[in-house]
């Protein structure tokens, strides 16, 4: 049985985990020992160790493959957790392959556009510079040492527990549909399914869009969810509006358009989506809520 390796373990690799249990040995890096118990429930190894302290890397253990969904440091233009790992997995042996979940915000603003692998990546912010430096860490070692690396930008990753409600139900507008900024999506089961699809599937040094396939516009997004609780749609202001009652965090989204393209994903790691569509989930979740009013 195939060790991998988790760098990251959080919701998306608890999902994996739990999904493709016994298809391999599963080994958890964790910051903190007080969460080893919660590993083992799940069938997972613990490994306690740190990316920000390469001295905590040592004794890493030798695996088949790397998960890697632990994201850069929230300062500076560069990825060094990533430096850090890769140096400790080169020292202990190199794995098999090696899959990376980074951002579509590498892209920054593409005007609405159609966006595939193939575009060149223009950042628009620090987030999303530091993942530019990581996909660039991460492509050079693979290539260097011959390891697969396969990396999936993923878009706003969704959940029947990852629902935007709370920001609807405080009334926080959305923005006028001729100004508004398309927004793509992925639900966390799928993430956790292409991520293993490319550790085994996955083309060496290749991009993939992990995206589903319908593209929104992000205040219809806001309403499909509002539609799927009953809450009230959130108010619509213009752009010039939105600039002066939104936070710097939420402007920074909605100052980037674009629609990616899954094409090459479907293609070439052959993975049906539980959740084509966030359309979908939201349905299933209006269905869960009827049946419940029936008793």
């Amino acid at each position: 049985m195939k060790k991998i390796l988790i760098v990251g373990f959080g919701d998306v690799a608890e999902r994996l985990v739990k999904r493709y249990a016994g298809q391999a040995e599963f080994i958890g890096m964790i910051r903190r020992p007080e969460r080893a118990a919660e590993l083992r429930a799940l069938g997972v190894t613990p490994y306690v160790g740190d990316l920000d302290d390469p001295a905590r890397l040592k004794r890493l253990p030798r695996v088949d493959g790397v998960f890697h969904f632990a994201p850069p440091p929230n300062e500076g233009k560069t990825d060094p957790r990533t430096a850090h790992l890769l140096h400790a997995l080169t020292r202990r042996g190199k794995p098999g392959a090696l899959v990376y979940i980074s951002t579509s915000g590498v892209y920054g603003d593409c005007g609405g556009n159609w966006v595939s692998e193939t575009r060149l990546v223009a950042p628009a912010n620090v987030r999303a510079v530091r993942r530019v430096d990581a996909e660039r860490q991460l492509r050079a070692w693979g290539e260097a040492l011959r390891v697969q690396v396969s990396i999936l930008r993923a878009p706003g990753i969704y959940a029947a527990d990852r629902l935007p409600l709370e920001r609807i139900k405080r009334g926080t507008p959305a923005l006028i549909a001729q100004d508004d900024s398309y927004t793509n999506h992925i639900h966390a089961d799928d993430l956790a399914r292409l991520a293993w699809a490319a550790l085994f599937r996955g083309r060496s040094q290749r991009i993939y869009h992990a995206v589903d396939a319908h593209p929104l516009k992000m205040g219809d997004w806001f309403d499909s969810c509002a539609d799927a609780f009953n809450l009230p749609r959130p108010p619509r202001v213009n752009r010039a509006e939105a600039e002066k009652v939104l936070s710097e965090a939420l402007l920074s989204f909605l100052r980037e358009s674009r629609q990616l393209s899954n094409a090459r994903t479907t293609r070439e790691l052959r993975l049906k989506y539980r959740y084509p569509t966030s359309d979908d989930l939201l349905r299933e979740i209006k269905q869960a809520r009827g049946q419940m009013k029936l008793f």
